[in-house]
């Protein structure tokens, strides 16, 4: 049987919802990727093109630090890699936590959250930042209210 671990990002709580029901549906490890500094209510504005986000997000090459590198990649076969859309791709974060492990024969499934916006380019975004590793672009999810469906879609995969 595979190993299978749930790894995400929150900056609101959202997504760190539903990894929580996504990892107790699959009977998986669970892991949150937390940045080094916090994100705080205005690093978030995406309004204000010079909060921490905005300048980050149109930075192809940033790479926000992370709090800490204790992942248990090693011993998971698949990885459920979670995280908000931010400018329609994945927040640069997720840049940083693929390039510190390596996932090289892992496969890697992506869910999202999102007010509205579908995964755009996010998977694209992050093969460079895995090489080896098998991504599979998985499905967004729009808040709580998707708990059955990402439940559902949980269990598919675990086939």
């Amino acid at each position: 049987m595979l190993s299978t671990l749930v790894a995400y990002f929150s900056a609101s709580g959202v997504t760190a919802h539903l990894a929580k029901t996504l990892a107790q549906a699959v009977g998986a490890d669970i892991y949150e990727i937390r940045p080094q500094t916090p994100y705080t209510p205005a690093d978030l504005d995406w309004n204000d093109k010079n909060s921490r986000t905005s300048l980050e997000m149109h930075d192809k090459g940033s790479r926000p630090a992370l709090a800490d590198r204790n992942a248990p990649v090693d011993g998971h076969d698949v990885v459920f890699l979670g995280f908000p859309i931010w400018w329609y791709v994945a927040p640069t974060i997720i840049n940083t936590f693929l390039e510190a492990y390596d996932f090289k024969g892992k496969t890697i499934i992506l869910f999202a959250t999102s007010g509205g916006s579908g995964f755009g380019k996010a998977a694209d975004g992050l093969r460079a930042s895995a090489p080896g590793a098998d991504i599979h672009e998985g499905k967004v999810f729009h808040g709580p209210q998707d708990e059955a469906a990402l439940a559902q879609w949980a269990a598919a995969w675990a086939k």
